[in-house]
């Protein structure tokens, strides 16, 4: 299963944020595009323009000379290769470097307007939407509540605010090359819809995202949010340089995703992770036959169920709990309590499992670690020798939606420099 915050940012236009920078090599490696195509001239000069733009990309703007020496290719290659991205609008000249002595050298870098993408959230109570420009910098974004009482309608408010974050950005939709979804529950490429979506009812449906595909008329992808997070944090957040990373998704539901090696690990169906389905032993007041999971135990829910059982009437959500909890209340902290022994069994079992050097605590409830992390520390060192070290999610709110933005760059840059070369006269 998965989660998302129980809390979000006030509805309507939110001021851009800083680029997104690409994901860590080891993910956001594009594919090159000219590998399918039979060895011949073209398909060599095709490799030398894809490997300088992903240069440029990835290490920043830099003078025919210095993309010669970086990358064995002769000057007069390069200064081919330029000129044909240039032509394909993929490369634009970027300022001038004066050295002490020699000449002025031009800059290059790529250009940012080739192509966007749209990053999309869907959450129970939240649905975010950024457009990013070609090389990660969000140019606009929407985060809205989620008020669908239907699926269809849950469906049309991601689709109008997708409409509304293009427009912010100055954008026709047929400028956005792609669109990758993350939603709770995971997707069924055979039969086109998603499964496990519990909090979200009626979205397992057919033929939902093609409703959804049609009203962007763009190409989509649809991940699992925890995927997508951990891919997010692994790239930009507390993940950075991990070797096996686990990102826990703690809000309306439970998620997990893993990053091993810098690949996303997703298991033979798809439901790696799915740490939200883990059973637990029946606990007081639990209906004969009745099953007990690990979400139904440590998401936003339980902990405002436990603190109502404890005593506590005067909150409504999860978030007053935490704050009550900060305030010193004694009810509170309790329940803060039991959800920091919940959240340390899942990191046991994930411990004896995997074995992974960080585990992030994310999503709604994880944006609590001042609370939680010294709490789940000292309960984990009950359960298990097994001791991995515990970390807040520095993206916050933002993980599921940066790495939606990262996911649709890795499948746009490679699908606009084909189309734009093509265009130039070079299929």
């Amino acid at each position: 299963m998965s989660s998302h915050p129980a809390t979000g940012p006030g509805e309507g236009p939110v001021p851009a944020r800083e680029p997104v920078p690409a994901l860590d090599p080891a993910l956001d490696a594009a594919p090159d595009p000219a590998l399918d195509q039979p060895w011949n001239r073209q398909r060599l000069r095709s490799n030398n323009e894809w490997l300088l733009l992903e240069r440029l990309r990835t290490t920043g703007p830099a003078s025919r000379a210095q993309l010669a020496r970086d990358s064995g290719l002769s000057k007069p290659t390069v200064s081919a290769a330029l000129a044909s991205l240039e032509q394909a609008g993929l490369a634009r000249e970027a300022g001038l470097l004066a050295p002490e002595r020699g000449r002025t050298a031009v800059l290059y870098e790529p250009d940012p307007t080739a192509g966007h993408v749209l990053g999309i959230d869907i959450g129970r109570d939240w649905l975010r939407v950024a457009v990013a420009d070609l090389v990660g910098g969000i140019t606009a974004r929407r985060d809205v509540p989620n008020r669908g009482r239907t699926a269809d309608a849950v469906a049309d408010a991601v689709v109008a605010a997708a409409h509304a974050a293009i427009g912010e950005a100055g954008l026709r939709p047929d400028q956005v090359v792609h669109a990758a979804i993350g939603t709770p529950g995971v997707w069924d490429e055979s039969q086109q819809r998603v499964r496990y979506a519990s909090n979200l009812p009626g979205w397992g449906r057919r033929g939902l995202f093609d409703r959804i595909r049609a009203g962007l008329d763009t190409a989509i992808s649809v991940h699992n949010d925890a995927n997508l997070a951990a891919l997010g944090e692994y790239a930009r957040g507390s993940g950075i340089g991990s070797s096996v990373f686990v990102y826990l998704l703690i809000g309306t539901g439970l998620g997990m995703g893993v990053v091993s090696d810098g690949k996303l690990r997703q298991g033979a169906h798809g439901t790696a992770g799915e740490i939200g389905f883990l059973p637990l032993p029946a606990g007081p007041g639990t209906a004969p036959g009745a099953p007990r999971t690990l979400e139904s135990a440590a998401s936003a829910e339980s902990v405002l169920r436990t603190a109502r059982e404890l005593g506590l009437r005067c909150v409504g959500t999860a978030k007053e709990v935490f704050d009550s909890a900060r305030a010193g209340d004694p009810l509170a902290l309790a329940a803060v309590q039991h959800e920091a022994e919940q959240l340390a069994y899942a990191v046991a079992v994930v411990a004896c499992v995997l074995d992974p050097d960080v585990v992030v605590l994310g999503g709604g409830i994880g944006s609590s670690a001042d609370l939680l992390l010294g709490r789940v520390e000292r309960a984990l060192h009950d359960l298990t020798p097994l001791r991995p070290r515990l970390a807040p999610s520095l993206l916050g709110e933002d993980a599921v939606l940066i790495g939606a933005l990262s996911t649709a760059l890795r499948t746009a840059r490679p699908e606009v420099f084909h189309r734009r070369s093509a265009g130039a006269g070079r299929s």
